[in-house]
């Protein structure tokens, strides 16, 4: 196989004109910083939950086989330079946005942290070293989709999230959020990339309190850490001055207890043992 390019979390590999590798390490990166340490056990979890989510969901997609326990085939296709986020809760960057007058949100929607939405919404980001949210007017402008692909990407992404919605809620878990990435194959959009605790946030619903920072069972205990101990603020100054951010060492107990509850979030959503 010919070696293609590693990304933040994932290694690609061609393995025939039509089908790429990807190999899930156990990387992590956070605020657009890539950490020294690793999460143990972390590739092999968004592996699987890669090959679980698209087996549960019925839209298009280039998934085509998991080839061991932290890597999977896929078809090769030509991603669209566009993140589709839907939001089901006020929480992360969209209460900083929206403080700032940056979004608009529906007259009546509930701003007290992570209180859930009057309806999920499409919340898309540019696809760069450092994602820029957009609307369907700055994408349009940006050429990045048509006018067509925006309205089925926007509609889709809201359609998915609401699927798997139903199914993280019988696990015991609220999906408060979801990034999705698609491309085109044999020029149809397709779902594409893959779908783990690194694309969403998800929080169990026996700790679920509005007006709290939630309980994580995702990357977001990371950025909740870097947060608190001021590093999150570290990287932006670093950045205004034209530096690189340097990541900070993570204590073990973050790093021992982001491997539990990546694998505790797993087994209970797919009620599968690894």
């Amino acid at each position: 196989m010919k070696f293609l390019t590693s990304g933040k979390v994932k290694d690609l590999y061609e393995v025939d004109e039509s089908s790429i590798l990807f190999k899930f390490s156990d990387r992590v990166s956070a605020f657009d910083v890539k950490f020294k340490q690793d999460i143990p056990r972390k590739g092999e979890v968004l592996c699987k939950f890669a090959e679980f989510w698209f087996n549960e969901l019925s839209v298009p997609n280039h998934f085509v086989k998991r080839a061991s326990d932290t890597e999977i085939v896929v078809k090769k296709m030509k991603m669209l330079p566009i993140e589709c986020v839907v939001r089901g809760y006020f929480y992360g960057s969209l209460v900083s946005r929206w403080k700032k007058g940056e979004v608009i949100l529906p007259e009546g929607t509930n701003t007290i942290l992570a209180a859930k939405l009057l309806e999920p919404i499409f919340d898309p980001t540019t696809k760069s070293e450092h994602d820029v949210p957009i609307n369907k007017s700055k994408a349009l402008e940006m050429n990045l989709v048509t006018e067509e692909q925006y309205v089925w990407l926007e509609q889709t992404s809201i359609d998915i999230y609401k699927k798997m919605v139903k199914i993280v809620d019988a696990a015991g878990f609220i999906l408060a959020d979801l990034k999705l990435e698609f491309g085109l194959l044999d020029g149809k959009i397709t779902l594409g990339d893959s779908i783990g605790p690194d694309e969403y946030r998800l929080w169990p619903k026996d700790s679920f309190e509005i007006g709290k920072i939630q309980e994580a069972y995702d990357k977001q205990l990371l950025r909740d850490w870097l947060t608190a101990n001021g590093y999150q603020k570290q990287f932006d100054d670093d950045r205004d001055a034209g530096r690189e951010p340097t990541p900070p060492i993570m204590p073990f107990e973050l790093i021992q207890k982001m491997t539990q509850r990546y694998i505790t979030a797993y087994e209970k959503l797919t009620r599968n043992t690894l």
